[in-house]
């Protein structure tokens, strides 16, 4: 995959948002959108001493990716996100348990061919995932298989697997 952006959407911990920034940055990510109540870094939004605490917190995970990424604060993703989907890229929903007919494996052999070169990986909330409302703008959800009892990875450890992935297509 030659273009890759990603959207947090409602990712609640600064902690996973900061190991999803770093990993974006070392897999090479374009941009990276921000959007719902995903704590952002420098958030002029904030006091003055909860701005601090809040960037302490994201850098200790993101070890400076912060600073290097191109971050963009959405105020009406779907409106960003039919943007993307109008230029040519294909919209994808990292999801697990669902039953939809949009959903294929990160292992299958057909996803190459199935998608763009140009792709949004969409990230949802910790516990409930991608908000139902940006659900008829996305083309695919990819889901990561599981092998244990567990039924879901951490959204940071998510997010790393799927950029792998994605980004070695």
């Amino acid at each position: 995959m030659n273009e890759l952006i990603l959207v947090l959407d409602n990712i609640r911990s600064t902690y996973n948002v900061g190991a999803v920034l770093r990993s974006a940055e070392g897999f090479g990510v374009k941009k990276v959108i921000l959007s719902g109540c995903t704590p952002r870094y420098d958030d002029q939004n904030l006091l003055p001493h909860l701005r601090e605490k809040q960037n302490h917190a994201l850098h200790k995970t993101a070890l400076g990716a912060e600073k290097l990424l191109e971050i963009y604060t959405s105020d009406d993703i779907i409106s960003d996100l039919n943007r993307f989907k109008s230029e040519g890229f294909d919209i994808l929903g990292l999801e697990n348990n669902i039953s939809d007919p949009r959903l294929i494996s990160l292992c299958s052999p057909n996803l190459k061919s199935v998608l763009k070169d140009r792709a949004v990986l969409i990230l949802g909330e910790e516990t409930h995932g991608i908000d139902y409302t940006i659900y008829d703008i996305i083309g695919y959800f990819i889901e990561i298989p599981m092998r244990g009892k567990k039924e879901s990875f951490n959204v940071s450890v998510a997010a790393g697997i799927a950029l792998f992935a994605l980004t070695n297509l």
